[in-house]
């Protein structure tokens, strides 16, 4: 009965509101009323209200963002039967209501997110048995290494434990092909991880064909195991020790309990990153998701799994015949098949893995086209919203995340539409200077504070359209082929720890390079047109502005595409840990300060001499607890014996394979320095300040950008490519960003 009222007294309410947000109240009116709510929101946001008044907060601003909505839909499209303008003012009118639905669905989302409490702790024999997988495709011998490593060395009891590398780089189908490169490649690495996994005490496995990627090899690992849950880490994400400390309690509590999703965490810079040197101040480009949407979506029981860094449920996976492979992103459409089922799903936001981002424009390119092309896949193949067994709130959790894919046709919509008014005169905005401040304005800021009270501190302003920009420069045509041909999309695997040895300009290049060229002759046709055009000159003033927004977005991309100098063991992790450093019979007890899996970063103690290395002998860092057996305790390492100004030393790595424990054990086993400096990297930017940054990017990039091509400082097509990169039309290849990242 009380759920009746309620629903009853829902449907009212939202009656009264869309009657009185379709109610006229001319233009003054409707700016009056829109000051009145910019200031509302300006007190909630800086006082720093939460709880009852965040739903305020967002009801509020929702009136704005509806009034803008109906006014937008009935005063100002053009004339249907004026074809030339109705056309393109119907696709941005399209484009803008994408936005709006968007921001809709996102609110319900992200309204009431979710903090878990930690997962429970149970004895040892209560525990369940467990199968890590690592999936492998063509990762290098020392990141598998690193990755199996720390993965053997979980806090867990350890005949519970089987660690599986399921390589499909050296499958049967592979050593036997007709190419005899791609034979002997595959049989080469097939020997030698067989023999990594048997000096590392863990189990290898290679099927016989590589039939549905990703997928397909997980339930390869499957078959050939038992345990009662299982734990997917990717090739490069190593796992603290307490990983399943935190997380397979869950299991315990909740017999329908399917899924515990972890935060993928990444100890690079991606290339946005990297190119523009944000990375340690700015947030990263995942935490939006990590840390705002994947909490939100738990709200409703529509976490989902990422591909990684997370615990799944045999059972629930055998009563769905494995992990899904229809698309190429088997991770969500796994989960969404087992949420229909009446299964539920965790997220624990925590960080408890490290891992790797693409380094180059390419494989970053190459990565998201292949999310983007999987997430469109599901929404075409696994509708949601015609997905039996999910609840409402599910239906439009996964339709958020499958729909935030469609970004890069909104995009190419917003960039498009000044050109056509300001190059081939199409009026597909009717509106007067005091309309467009009074409405398009105002909404404009309204959606700008609601992103920046929900997001702010996960993502500062102006980014969110920068990494847009460059993805939509390519993601337009994967779109498209996917529309066409939804089972066509093949899994392509993203090169990760790759070096870049000098600053060079990335082959990718040349389409920014035309797009920027082309804003800026749009520019300029309009500035001419303002001067020579003056009954028009209020509207050309509005969409030069726009247009002007574009340049300076584009501008600031040409830094992205200059990829700077990296090197392939730059991915150092802020450590705790404490070893000596021993050279001949002298020896230095040091901290550990930060770590990469070929070095270190030590500081020995205040007063201590360090060891001269001219006396020679061979210089080891010794720790005696770091294995459990007690076998290994040290870990030869080269050192050249000065100092760092800050008193530090570095220390490069020469390890054998049973040497990777002392490395993963001082890498991973606390993770607590590195989940800090994240932390503290979640620090608002104010609007000001962010517009400021990306205009200077704007300035600074476009020529030397244009002088690096000159001058052919780029990588070539005949220069070796990264797996997974593309050509100026990706192939596609996703967590993920992160559905809702915009």
């Amino acid at each position: 009965m009380l759920r009746t009222i309620l629903l009853f007294a829902w449907i009212l309410a939202a009656c009264a509101a869309m009657f009185l947000i379709a109610q006229p109240v001319g233009t003054t009116g409707q700016l009056i009323i829109s000051l009145s709510v910019i200031v509302m929101l300006t007190v909630i946001s800086v006082l720093r209200l939460d709880g009852t008044w965040r739903h305020i907060f967002l009801a509020v601003a929702s009136v704005i963002v509806l009034r803008y909505a109906f006014w937008r839909t009935t005063n100002t499209l053009p004339p249907a039967d004026d074809l030339y303008s109705f056309i393109p003012a119907l696709l941005l009118y399209g484009a803008e209501m994408y936005c709006i639905l968007m921001l809709a669905i996102s609110l319900f989302v992200v309204s009431d997110p979710i903090d878990r409490e930690p997962a429970p702790q149970f004895p040892d024999e209560e525990l369940p048995t467990i199968d890590v997988f690592v999936p492998s495709y063509n990762e290098g011998k020392e990141i598998l290494a690193l990755t199996l490593a720390a993965a053997k060395a979980m806090v867990y009891p350890k005949d519970k434990l089987r660690i599986y590398l399921l390589d499909d780089g050296g499958t049967l189908e592979k050593r036997n092909s007709p190419d005899p490169d791609v034979a002997r490649t595959a049989s080469i690495r097939h020997e030698e991880l067989r023999t990594l996994c048997r000096q590392l005490g863990v189990r290898y496995h290679a099927r016989a064909e590589n039939r549905h990627a990703k997928a397909g090899n997980l339930n390869a690992g499957l078959e050939v195991s038992e345990g009662d849950l299982v734990v997917v880490f990717d090739a490069d994400h190593a796992p603290e020790k307490n990983f399943l400390k935190e997380t397979v309690g869950y299991f315990l509590e909740d017999p329908k309990l399917f899924l515990v999703q972890t935060p993928h965490f990444f100890a690079n810079a991606d290339p946005l990153e990297r190119n523009l040197g944000t990375f340690g101040a700015m947030p990263s480009e995942n935490e939006m998701f990590y840390h705002r949407i994947q909490k939100g979506l738990d709200r409703w029981n529509a976490s989902f799994f990422c591909g990684s860094a997370a615990v799944l449920r045999r059972d629930a996976l055998r009563q769905v015949g494995g992990f899904s492979g229809i698309t190429i992103t088997e991770d969500c459409e796994t989960a969404l098949e087992l949420h229909s089922r009446g299964w539920t799903s965790i997220y624990v936001d925590k960080p408890l893995i490290s891992g790797l981002q693409p380094d180059t424009l390419a494989s970053f390119i190459g990565q998201r086209s292949r999310w983007c092309r999987g997430m469109i896949q599901i929404m075409l193949l696994r509708n949601p919203l015609l997905q039996p067994g999910l609840t409402f709130p599910q239906r439009l959790s996964y339709l958020s995340s499958n729909l935030f894919w469609m970004f890069p046709l909104v995009r190419l919509a917003f960039f498009a539409a000044p050109l056509l008014f300001i190059l081939f005169d199409m009026k597909i905005y009717v509106a007067s200077l005091d309309e467009f401040f009074a409405y398009t304005v105002t909404y404009l800021i309204v959606a700008e504070m609601v992103r920046t009270y929900l997001y702010g501190n996960v993502r500062w302003p102006w980014i969110s359209e920068l990494y847009e920009y460059i993805q939509t420069v390519f993601l337009v045509r994967a779109i498209i082929s996917v529309f066409l041909s939804p089972r066509s999309p093949k899994f392509n695997v993203t090169e990760k720890g790759h070096a870049i040895e000098e600053d060079t300009l990335s082959e990718l290049a040349w389409p920014y390079f035309a797009i920027f060229t082309l804003f800026c002759v749009s520019l300029a046709v309009a500035i001419y047109r303002y001067q020579t055009e003056p009954e028009i000159s209020g509207l050309l003033l509005v969409v030069g502005a726009w247009n002007f927004l574009n340049v300076v977005i584009a501008g600031a991309a040409l830094g992205v595409v200059i990829e700077r100098k990296s090197e392939q063991d730059s991915h150092d992790l802020l450590a705790v840990g404490q070893c000596d450093l021993v050279v001949g019979e002298e020896s230095v007890p040091v901290s550990v300060a930060s770590i990469s899996p070929t070095r270190a970063r030590l500081i020995p103690a205040r007063s201590a001499k360090l060891p001269d290395m001219r006396r020679g002998g061979k210089a080891i860092l010794w720790r005696p607890e770091a294995s459990p057996d007690g076998i290994i305790s040290t870990l030869p390492v080269s050192y050249t014996g000065g100092r760092e100004d800050d008193g530090s030393i570095s220390v490069r790595f020469e390890p054998d394979t049973e040497h990777y424990a002392i490395i993963a054990d001082l890498m991973m086993s606390d993770l607590s320095p590195a989940r800090d400096a994240r932390a503290d990297r979640r620090k608002r930017r104010s609007i000001i300040l962010s517009t400021w940054t990306l205009l200077a990017w704007a300035l600074r990039y476009p020529p030397a950008a244009a002088w690096m091509a000159i001058t052919g400082r780029r990588r070539g097509r005949n220069d070796p490519q990264p797996v997974g990169a593309v050509a100026p039309t990706p192939r596609g290849s996703a967590a993920k960003p992160e559905p809702g990242a915009a």
